[in-house]
C-alpha cells in the first residue's frame, strides 16, 4: 500500500495567494520526485473542538486558516529518496523561498496506508 505524508497548518488568510505559489512549486517538486498525488486543502468547514481541534494544534490566530495537505507515494522507500533529493536541491538553490506561514508551527508525518476504500484509490 501507499505511504502519505500529512501536513496541518495555519497560514494568514491574507497569504492564501502566496501560499498556493509556494505550494504549487513545492508540490510540483515532490510530484517530479514520485509522489502519486499531492493534495492542498484550505479550511472553511472547520469547527472549534472542547478539547482539542486544529485551531489549537497549530495555535490559529483569528486571522489565519487552517490547511490541510497530504502527498501520496508509492512506498515510504520513495518518499525517503524524495525528501532526501529535495532538501539537497533546496539547500544548494540560490532562489530564497520565503514561506507565507510560520513553518514552526506546522503539524507533520508520515503515515503507513491501513485502508484504502473508494473509487481510484
Amino acid at each position: 500500500m501507499s505511504y502519505i505524508d500529512g501536513f496541518v497548518l495555519a497560514v494568514p488568510t491574507a497569504n492564501r495567494d502566496k501560499y498556493e505559489e509556494v505550494a504549487r512549486k513545492f508540490d510540483a517538486m515532490m510530484v517530479e520526485h514520485g509522489a502519486l498525488r499531492v493534495v492542498e486543502a484550505w479550511g472553511d468547514d472547520v469547527a472549534h473542538g472542547k478539547r482539542t481541534d486544529f485551531y489549537r494544534a497549530t495555535e490559529a490566530t483569528e486571522d489565519e486558516t487552517v490547511v490541510f495537505s497530504w502527498a501520496e507515494w508509492p512506498d515510504k522507500a520513495t518518499r525517503d529518496a524524495a525528501h532526501a533529493t529535495m532538501q539537497k536541491l533546496m539547500s544548494e538553490s540560490k532562489e530564497p523561498v520565503e514561506m507565507p506561514f510560520d513553518g514552526a508551527r506546522m503539524i507533520m508525518g508520515g503515515f503507513s496506508t491501513m485502508l484504502s476504500l473508494g473509487a481510484g484509490i
